[in-house]
């Protein structure tokens, strides 16, 4: 139960994937359940539907989270739909979306997909005195620019009440697994989400202490689930839309620029392909490629708005290769039909560089924290991409199957989030 004579304080996961809101009022805290088309969820998916509607303010209206997916499903190419838009936060090269004519910034979405959230939460987040909003160690992308990040989550979370600070996400999950624990422990805690992967270590004291939990360390690398996505768009995908071939440019033969290939794979991006210069520079393109037709199928899955469709499929098989030695990759439209078999030893062997970069930032975290392997207690592996077994196996290697811990893999972030809330002192937690 919440003790009603402390102040309500929230915890906010804003994910790449999935966004997860918790409330405490003392040393407890709930998740707060959203109201979606299927019943309440604590997962809000960190999506944003826009579609013409006369009745709407601006002539657009808007839809976020499940709700946001439903109105995509019911009539995709009437919307614009836009999914894990958190990973352009940090990215001076993106300006704007334009949605309908109208140029939307990264903080204009940020608080439409708030507002929308926000109104399926019964009023949580204006009854909350002060508001924890998790932020990666690292952003994604390339070169992240941390102080625009800054400012555009300033100008994002500012629409709301409560006062805002900012703390890293993998310290929530070390303060949501210490409510677990009794026994002093140092831990490692491994998020691993859709954009980043972010490591903390983190000293826990026993119940009652002056400090509970003491950060240690901290490392982050951007790259995470959606970056395991492009390798599997990179495989299945993108080869039958152009990658890899030629267009003749006067009397030369030229490769075909590999940028749009890799926005294809970016699920923040794909959406934003959808705009009168990228369709007018591939229309070109198709004329005057070696294979039109593979250049044909990428302009008819930007227009006929497929992004979530392939995510979906991609999805899919990420999931069943987590359970299973095989997984089947089927997707049919824009003039595609691809059915592939793929093995868990052939995904991991197109992640391998990307295995390699989250391992060394492991070592940087334990090195920032001045620990070796053997003073880790427990590893708590927490976000929806450590169900991965690759990623567990990095761990398990390091540190022993036994003291491998897990569970909460999409909420123990936000449950986190609003225990640190509820501090005295947030010095020591935020950013």
């Amino acid at each position: 139960m919440l003790d009603s004579a402390s102040p309500l304080t929230l915890g906010l996961d804003f994910g790449t994937t999935n966004s997860v809101a918790a409330i405490s009022t003392g040393d407890q805290s709930e998740l707060v359940m959203l109201a979606t088309p299927d019943g309440p969820e604590a997962p809000f998916r960190s999506a944003v539907s826009f579609w013409e509607d006369e009745g709407a303010r601006g002539g657009v209206a808007a839809e976020a989270g499940p709700w946001a997916i439903a109105e995509y499903s019911e009539y995709p190419q009437g919307c614009r739909f836009l999914q894990s838009f958190k990973s352009v936060a940090a990215s001076a090269t993106f300006e704007h979306a334009t949605v309908f004519q109208k140029r939307l910034r990264f903080e204009d979405i940020g608080r439409i997909f708030l507002g929308k959230m926000a109104a399926r939460a019964g009023g949580v987040f204006d009854a909350a005195d002060r508001i924890v909003v998790g932020r990666p160690v690292q952003y994604a992308g390339h070169r992240p620019d941390e102080a625009l990040a800054r400012s555009r989550y300033d100008a994002m979370f500012g629409a709301l009440k409560a006062e805002i600070h900012y703390v890293y996400e993998p310290l929530g999950a070390a303060f949501s697994y210490a409510s677990r624990i009794t026994d002093p422990a140092t831990i490692l805690v491994a998020d691993f989400g859709g954009g980043t992967s972010d490591f903390s270590v983190v000293r826990i004291d026993t119940p009652g202490a002056n400090r509970r939990c003491v950060p240690l360390g901290h490392a982050g690398v951007g790259i995470a689930g959606d970056q395991f996505d492009y390798r599997i768009m990179d495989q299945l995908v993108t080869p039958l839309l152009g990658k890899g071939g030629s267009y003749r440019s006067f009397d030369k033969i030229l490769e075909i620029p590999r940028g749009y290939f890799a926005d294809l794979g970016d699920w923040s991006r794909l959406a934003l392909m959808r705009n009168r210069r990228t369709l007018a520079e591939l229309e070109k393109l198709r004329r005057s490629a070696i294979d039109p037709d593979a250049i044909g199928r990428m302009i008819a899955v930007i227009e006929e708005e497929l992004g979530f469709q392939l995510y979906d499929a991609v999805a899919r098989v990420k999931r069943d290769l987590s359970a299973a030695d095989t997984a089947n990759f089927h997707f049919h439209g824009a003039g595609l039909s691809i059915q592939a078999e793929v093995t868990r030893d052939m995904f991991e062997a197109w992640i391998a560089p990307d295995i390699l970069r989250i391992e060394a930032a492991v070592d940087q975290a334990m090195t920032a924290a001045n620990v070796m392997p053997h003073a880790i207690d427990r590893v708590f592996l927490t976000g929806g991409s450590s169900l991965t077994p690759r990623i567990r196996k990095i761990f398990a290697d390091r540190f022993g199957e036994e003291r491998i811990a897990s569970g909460g893999e999409l909420t123990s972030i936000a449950h986190g989030l609003a225990l640190i809330a509820q501090q005295d002192d947030l010095a020591a937690w935020t950013v």
